[in-house]
């Protein structure tokens, strides 16, 4: 689905849960309240491929606010600081983003899900405390400035799973000297999942759903036959000749993900019950 500005990610799977009558329903990656686009809905059974699909590389369209910082990194927060005056180039712009291409540790905001002593860091950072979140490894696997205005920047970047694009935004500010925040954030892609073919949140109905394979288009895939089907229900290795995590497909549809070696598939997910 295309999620709208203004409600959290857990706010639209509730409502999509609602329009579908009420069958368990879980997203793949959480979008800001003020962030738009591309968030995946698994439904019933298929909740439990969440993890097939929330590791797959994710693409942005971006824009920050140059000339200060604030608190949560994004047009949400307090400012951190007045405002200092912009004096960069466009060309200084896009060599700043350019660094970030590639592997690299990145500190999460302070406002995030992360967990410190147990609890969430943005609940200890709303009660003013210190939130030491240690650097993460992340990947910038593309990044590009689109435009530029004098204090507005507006990019696109594809990056792995758990990157915080609100982080590289501050980062931007902190690498030219002027302090930044993320302004906009739209999903465009998860994957070779395109925000073009969701339909809207007030679209959402059993006309919309897809079926499992629609969401994998990177697993490789076996067709299983009847025996095969009847022991992958019941937990059972079958043999076959892939390695690594694999689709298995009976008549047509994702019956499992199973794991692969030495001669044998061990179902790990089962989407069908005996």
């Amino acid at each position: 689905m295309d999620k709208p500005a203004g409600i959290t990610s857990h706010d639209a799977v509730r409502r999509v849960r609602r329009a579908l009558g009420g069958p368990p329903a879980g997203h793949t990656g959480t979008l800001d309240p003020f962030a738009t686009g591309l968030l995946v809905v698994l439904v019933g059974r298929a909740t439990r491929l969440a993890r097939f699909v929330e590791d797959r590389p994710k693409r942005y369209a971006a824009e920050a606010r140059l000339g200060w910082a604030t608190d949560t990194d994004d047009v949400s927060g307090t400012p951190l600081g007045p405002p200092v005056p912009v004096a960069v180039t466009a060309h200084a712009v896009a060599e700043a983003l350019a660094s970030f291409a590639g592997r690299q540790l990145q500190r999460p905001p302070a406002f995030s899900a992360k967990h410190v002593a147990g609890q969430r860091s943005y609940r200890l950072a709303r009660r003013g405390e210190a939130v030491p979140l240690a650097p993460v490894e992340v990947e910038v696997h593309e990044i590009a400035l689109r435009r530029f205005d004098g204090e507005q920047v507006s990019f696109s970047v594809t990056v792995s799973a758990g990157t915080y694009v609100r982080a590289l935004a501050r980062d931007l500010g902190e690498r030219l000297g002027t302090g930044a925040h993320l302004t906009a954030l739209r999903r465009e892609a998860i994957g070779t999942l395109e925000v073009a073919d969701a339909v809207p949140l007030d679209a959402v109905s059993g006309a919309a759903l897809r079926p499992p394979l629609a969401v994998l288009p990177h697993l490789a895939l076996e067709e299983i036959g009847e025996a095969d089907a009847q022991a992958i229900r019941h937990g059972r290795a079958v043999a076959g000749a892939g390695e690594g995590t694999i689709g298995l497909v009976h008549q047509g549809a994702l019956l499992a993900i199973g794991e692969g070696a030495a001669g044998l598939i061990q179902p790990r997910v089962v989407l069908e019950e005996p």
